[in-house]
């Protein structure tokens, strides 16, 4: 019976991880609990104490609006903003920023209108006082509706104090920002072409249109020539009977009622063609394929130049009216006939050459998009646009000017809210003129001063600034911010004291808002002369009152006098919408760009790069995934996707970032478990008396947290995250903690090898939990409790963790030695798992390696040579030196190792001596539990 051995359990003995970080997230559980304290406890405030006197950074937030649910892009947007606060906030700056919201126009009426027809209140529709306090009521609980929504992403901001456009004193502020604009000279009020939407019945402006895919009748249409005996002379061809014809292209067949002259380029070439009934003139370039395609037969009489054309006339396709043909150097090549149809109440650039020419349009569309009466054409007045192409077709028809047609599919502007075509129609409005003071010669300068990200948004906005044309201001709505303008009544200038009106106006506006415009009785302000007198009830555009934030929300108090804010960040539809806006303001009043930044994103679109949307089935509620997965996974999405891309999203894609939000957690929980009882002001080990290993892992996390800093200021989000997960996947998972498992669970507790192994992993759980802190703040807040030292109630009020240290050159085993090493590492982990899939081993411990190595490299690690089986995790390694130095390269061989498994370490040992004490256990081992333990220097 003696004979007999006994088993010992050396459970007990180990140095087991033990924490009580939890392996399961349970975020939605927890998010909403910590979102409560912070609320309670005001932990904006106590963040911004922190920083109070440091130099500061300033977002400022293109206001959402508030109109609707939030989506994806809201998300994403507010996300992104949150990162750069918190990061900056743990970078020892101050960080400011007021959430907003952008609250007046026409999606909001067309809500009211909605509302107020339901519930059968039709008889206020048109009380503009009744209106606009329905709108303002609607906002306000749509405003708190997304606040709340806002509120369950974990961003640390002070929600009491938020801007909306339509308060009293920002509706003032707006109207006094207009009022300097008027003062500079810029605002005109013209009759001329601008973006009309029927649906709206308003003008709109360039940020309000999108462009899309429409299917044309395009036609190739005639005007016959008068005078044909004298340009006959002219030109010097052959005496004909037949017409002379010149063919315009035209894609808009409602506005050839609307023509006042024909162009030509006085440069371009001219082809004179003879049919069998017809002679034609048209371009050089482009009779060929038209010609083929109409199947026409034809023979070429003459080219002449366009000069030979200019001062004659030709008679209108439908009227027999007399139609000028005059010069225009801005023809296009690549379309049309290289003779353009001119009606100038119906184009930007169509008004802008008949104003040079004096000539006079005829405007055939009304405010709703019917037709105006037009004599030529019977039956046609009050008829829709469609209706009216029918009946202009049918008479271009009759009157034989119909040279060829046929349907194109092209890129046509649309109404972005009600997703209509556009048309351009001459109303009166108000601009903005951008060619005023060089306005636009200034933003084109003052852009270059802005750093811009993707680098490639400085051309972007570049080519929107140079083709703009004048910002038309004014719109025909009642939920907007008045334009409290008073106009003569017979030649519509302002009146001479407008100046000293609007700082009257806009001081009532403040106190009673903006029904004081809309009550204000002209007399009251005028005395006698107000019946020469009428009050302008146009409202701004929207982007008026979101451009002027930089004045009205951005006040001296708020930016420290700094006429810059650091950051505009929004998608990519604001460079022709707000960075646009905001830009053209400031330049015109301060000559300068109002922000320092800019970074625009991409949409977020479905796994397959489509658009997001109900009708595509494809829409993913933001709340429904809030709910189901918590905030922290939305957020590791938004900060793994490329803001300079479209930011994709699927539920393919959320998995992988559950799946990257696991491998951080994991890490961070299997360091928090190791440092169990360890205390840092007792038992940190001091830089000179760590282990190697753990020296050289700190030196990589270093190099990690600069890179990592570097990317986080240059807002490259996607790569720190990268950066964050491949650190814990494979500088730590697969190789660091991999490695000292061995040792911090075997060896002798308290010792330095153990202390110095708790020392790293205290290091870098404090390093890992500050990189993650501005994308994870819930998961943030959980760790924080478990890192034990005595610190700061929360972690955004600590700054990056500044311990680290790097290796130095004149280390034994230095940085180049540990590549080379690493090199070797990974040669013969793939020579292990070989063997492992082969069935010949188990784990690396079965293995037994024999390393050759040069002699430059033996001499620097041999007094190492018995810690590299540790390193390289086998059961034994025997280290030579090659025979032919001259090879630098590596020789390894592999031998299965044999001998009996130590049930405490589970390495392979030769052989084992049981003692009374002890059995089936390694002399290591028995050091590290009885003795003074073993002696590591290296690993």
């Amino acid at each position: 019976m003696n004979n007999i051995k006994k088993t010992i359990n050396y459970k007990k003995t180990i140095n087991l991880p033990k924490t009580n970080f939890p392996m399961k997230a349970n975020l939605t559980k927890k998010e909403p609990k910590i979102t409560k304290k912070w609320e309670k406890e005001h932990l904006y405030k106590i963040i911004y104490q922190k920083n109070k006197n440091k130099n500061s950074f300033i977002i400022h937030d293109g206001p959402p609006y508030a109109n609707g649910n939030i989506h994806l892009g809201h998300i994403y947007n507010k996300i992104i903003k949150d990162i750069i606060l918190k990061f900056k906030n743990m970078m020892n700056i101050k960080t400011k920023y007021k959430p907003g919201w952008d609250c007046h126009g026409l999606p909001i009426e067309i809500e009211i209108h909605k509302k107020i027809k339901k519930s059968n209140q039709n008889i206020n529709q048109n009380n503009p006082i009744y209106f606009k306090k329905k709108c303002f009521n609607y906002v306000n609980k749509q405003i708190k509706t997304q606040k709340n929504d806002f509120m369950k992403l974990g961003l640390i901001i002070n929600w009491n104090k938020y801007y909306k456009t339509m308060d009293f004193k920002n509706i003032a502020n707006t109207i006094r920002t207009f009022k300097k604009i008027i003062e500079l000279n810029y605002v005109e009020r013209k009759k001329k072409p601008t973006n009309w939407c029927i649906n709206c019945k308003s003008s709109l402006a360039e940020a309000e249109i999108i462009y899309e895919k429409k299917q044309t009748l395009s036609l190739y249409i005639t005007f016959k020539l008068c005078n044909k005996k004298n340009f006959i002379k002219k030109i010097k061809i052959k005496n004909t009977h037949k017409k002379i014809n010149l063919i315009i292209w035209t894609t808009t067949i409602w506005s050839i009622p609307g023509n006042c002259a024909l162009t030509i380029h006085p440069n371009f070439k001219y082809s004179i063609l003879e049919t069998k009934e017809n002679i034609y003139i048209i371009s050089k370039k482009k009779y060929k394929k038209l010609f083929n395609l109409a199947n026409i037969k034809y023979k070429k009489i003459k080219t002449i130049s366009g000069k030979k054309l200019i001062n004659l006339f030709a008679y209108h396709p439908i009227s027999k009216i007399k139609t000028p043909i005059i010069i225009d150097i801005n023809i296009n090549k690549k379309t049309g006939t290289g003779i353009v149809h001119i009606a100038s109440k119906h184009g930007e650039k169509d008004y802008i050459i008949a104003k040079k020419h004096n000539l006079k349009g005829l405007n055939v569309i009304n405010k709703k998009g019917k037709y105006i009466n037009y004599k030529f054409i019977k039956n046609i007045k009050n008829k829709k646009i469609k209706e009216a192409e029918k009946l202009i077709f049918q008479k271009i028809k009759q009157k034989n000017s119909l040279f060829f047609q046929k349907r194109i599919s092209h890129k046509y502007p649309f109404c972005w809210r009600h997703k209509t075509p556009i048309i351009l129609r001459s109303t009166p409005q108000w601009f903005i003129n951008i060619n005023k003071n060089e306005l636009r010669k200034k933003m084109l300068n003052t852009i270059k001063t802005v750093e811009w990200f993707p680098k490639k948004g400085y051309q972007k906005i570049k080519k929107m600034i140079t083709d703009r044309p004048n910002w038309c201001i004014s719109r025909q709505r009642l939920w907007g911010t008045p334009m409290t303008l008073i106009i003569n009544k017979k030649n519509k200038k302002i009146h001479p004291e407008m100046n000293y009106l609007m700082d009257k106006i806009s001081n009532k506006i403040e106190k009673y808002g903006p029904n004081y415009w809309i009550k204000l009785k002209l007399k009251k302000i005028l005395k006698n002369n107000h019946k020469k007198y009428e009050k302008v009830l146009d409202t701004l555009d929207v982007w008026f009152d979101s451009g002027s934030t930089c004045f009205t929300i951005m006040n001296k108090k708020f930016i420290n006098q700094n006429k810059y804010i650091d950051l505009y960040l929004e998608g990519i539809d604001q460079y022709r919408g707000w960075f646009m806006s905001s830009l053209i303001i400031h330049t015109a009043i301060n000559n300068c760009a109002p922000y320092k930044k800019v970074l625009a994103h991409g949409f977020v679109v479905d796994g397959k790069g489509k658009k997001i949307s109900k009708s595509l089935k494809n829409f993913i509620n933001p709340n429904i995934l809030i709910n189901k997965l918590g905030a922290d996974i939305i957020r590791l999405w938004a900060s793994s996707s490329n803001y300079a891309k479209n930011i994709h999203i699927s539920n393919e894609i959320i998995l992988r970032t559950v799946e990257s939000y696991r491998k951080i957690r994991n890490t961070i929980k299997f360091l928090a478990s190791n440092i169990d009882e360890f205390n840092p002001v007792k038992n940190k080990i001091k830089k000179n008396h760590m282990i190697l290993i753990d020296k050289w892992i700190i030196h990589i996390t270093k190099k990690y947290q600069t890179k990592i800093i570097y990317l986080y200021n240059n807002f490259e989000f996607h790569k720190v995250t990268k950066k964050i997960i491949h650190f814990c996947t494979n500088k730590l998972s697969n190789l660091y903690l991999d490695i000292i498992k061995d040792r911090k669970y075997t060896i002798k507790k308290y010792s330095i090898p153990y202390y110095s192994a708790q020392t790293t992993m205290w290091m870098l759980i404090e390093t890992i939990t500050k990189w993650i802190a501005p994308i994870l703040p819930f998961t943030t807040e959980e760790i924080w409790n478990y890192i034990p030292r005595k610190k700061n109630k929360y972690i955004y009020t600590e700054t990056l963790f500044n311990q680290l240290f790097y290796i130095e050159k004149n280390e034994k085993i230095n940085i180049n030695t540990w590549k080379k090493l690493l090199f070797i590492k990974n040669i013969i982990n793939k020579k292990i798992e070989n063997k492992r899939q082969k069935k010949i081993i188990n784990s690396s411990l079965e293995s037994k390696i024999v390393l050759y190595v040069n002699e430059k490299l033996f001499n620097k690690i041999k007094y190492i040579k018995k810690e590299l089986k540790f390193f390289f995790i086998v059961s034994k390694l025997v280290l030579k030196k090659q025979k032919n130095n001259k090879n630098s390269s590596y020789k390894i061989k592999f031998y299965k190792m044999k001998g009996v498994k130590c049930l405490r370490c589970w390495h392979i040992v030769k052989k084992i001596k049981d003692n009374n004490k002890f059995q089936n256990i390694c002399k290591r081992c028995i050091t590290n539990i009885n003795g003074v333990g073993e002696k590591r220097i290296f690993a």
